[in-house]
């Protein structure tokens, strides 16, 4: 059960004093929604549609979006653990709704989301885009990519990169990208109610400093644009030094705003600055946490960067014999081309998007990209993870359906016993979803989930 124990009395003086400013006559009503439990939240994977969602209320603006009744425990879930939902907070699925409003969807786009962990909204992202688009999640933390190239994996899209740079070391994707998203680094005051601890990280003198470092991100960020391209600002904050400063510091430097449509009984405020717009959900007015998004429009030319996979890379592609070992891992092998890294990963690349990847690979120095299928070893070829959990597996490949007690086994890292013996590679399967690879050896079954996905808990209550 979802419980909260924040009270008015923790929250800093210095913050309640700005709310009170900003909300006035309302700052008691926020006040007492953040001691109330946070509402919970999930947003389902289209491409695999496991989860049960009828009798769930959904978010309003995000077709994926539904509130759940209490929070469960997400880790023993193998349906989570698959891909089937990530857990999000409902106000930041709004930026579904920014989408639809300003992009063309419809066509193949290049995005960009600059501060992509943990990847929620980089889930939201590919989920709203078509399979010739290509998705760039980039994040500056080392410590965090791990993170969000497992979450990436869960959700199983081939047609994404993930990349570790800061924002100003990617200049060599000038004017690259329609759209990008600049999900920013800031103070976290919209998640006090959800995470007291980041209470003890704020100070006024920390919302300075979030406010400078967006403002150098949206500067690095501008240029990655093509002109007409459209930028997303958000932050999970109510802070007008980091929300109505830097809109109007984008209006001031080559960018339109772009206003929305939303309805009003979503409850969402909308924050004017010299003629630019955002928009504030606030934990008393919606079923969410504080968020601010803003979307504005590229008016400034920048030359495109010129695409040229000719340059030396790092791959080289599959031999022909290699090639058809393996294609027959892939429901539309047809669709790829087959390389190798320099480390012997094989990657299958999205033949519509080859181009681009191969110029990337030269582009982006820390990067992952295409979907890894798994390394040659003499004459096996032993499959990832990453392919059981994409979207472009061969469907027709050997499997074997587990019951709960046996997928969370299987997500411990336990061997799994069978009363029939069981020889080669083999699909764990739970309510039709891949959950990783097995390997039937002589009389046992080994287990080949990845050691860092292993789970932890006790699961003696949940089976």
């Amino acid at each position: 059960m979802n419980t909260s124990h924040l009270s008015l009395s923790e929250l800093p003086l210095a913050f309640q004093e700005q709310m009170q400013a900003q909300l006035g006559a309302d700052f008691p009503e926020f006040g007492a929604a953040l001691t109330q439990p946070a509402p919970v939240s999930i947003r389902v994977n289209p491409q695999k549609p496991a989860l049960e969602t009828s009798g769930l209320e959904q978010v309003p603006w995000c077709s994926d979006g539904f509130y759940l009744p209490e929070r469960p425990s997400f880790t023993l879930d193998p349906l989570f653990q698959s891909g089937a939902y990530y857990v999000q907070e409902a106000s930041s699925m709004l930026l579904a709704e920014a989408l639809k409003q300003t992009v063309n969807l419809n066509r193949p786009l290049r995005v960009l989301d600059l501060c992509a962990a943990p990847g929620g909204k980089s889930t939201l992202l590919v989920s709203a885009l078509s399979d010739d688009s290509l998705l760039i999640c980039n994040e500056v933390i080392r410590s965090r990519v791990s993170v969000l190239r497992e979450n990436l994996e869960k959700w199983g899209r081939p047609n994404v990169v993930v990349s570790n740079h800061d924002p100003e070391e990617l200049d060599k994707l000038a004017g690259f990208f329609d759209v990008v998203l600049v999900d920013a680094p800031c103070s976290g005051e919209g998640l006090f109610r959800k995470d007291p601890d980041a209470m003890q990280e704020w100070s006024e003198a920390n919302v300075a400093l979030c406010s400078a470092r967006q403002k150098r991100i949206l500067a690095a960020a501008a240029p990655l644009l093509d002109e007409g391209g459209i930028l997303l600002y958000s932050t999970c904050t109510y802070n007008d030094a980091e929300n109505t400063d830097n809109v109007r510091f984008l209006a001031q430097n080559g960018f339109r705003n772009r206003s929305l449509n939303l309805p009003a009984d979503w409850n969402i405020v909308e924050k004017k600055t010299d003629g630019a717009v955002g928009y504030q959900c606030y934990p008393h007015r919606v079923r969410g946490e504080g968020f601010f998004i803003s979307v504005f429009q590229k008016t400034a030319f920048t030359a495109s960067v010129k695409l040229d996979a000719r340059t030396f890379r790092s791959i080289r592609a599959l031999r022909p014999r290699e090639t058809a070992a393996a294609a027959k891992w892939l429901k539309k092998p047809s669709d790829f081309s087959f390389w190798e890294k320099p480390n012997g990963d094989v990657m299958a690349l999205p033949k519509i998007l080859e181009k681009t990847f191969l110029f990337l690979d030269v582009a982006l120095r820390n990067k992952g990209f295409g979907l890894e299928i798994g390394q040659f070893k003499g004459q096996d070829f032993i499959p990832s993870h990453a392919l059981a959990l994409s979207t472009a597996i061969n469907p027709n490949l050997p499997a074997v359906t587990l019951s709960k007690e046996d997928a969370l086994r299987y997500f411990k890292k336990e061997n799994i016993a069978f009363d029939e013996p069981v020889k080669g590679w083999l699909l764990a399967q739970y309510n039709g979803l891949n959950l990783g690879w097995m390997k039937g050896v002589g009389n046992r079954v080994n287990n080949y989930l990845p050691k860092d996905w292993r789970i932890r808990m006790d699961i003696k209550e949940y089976v």
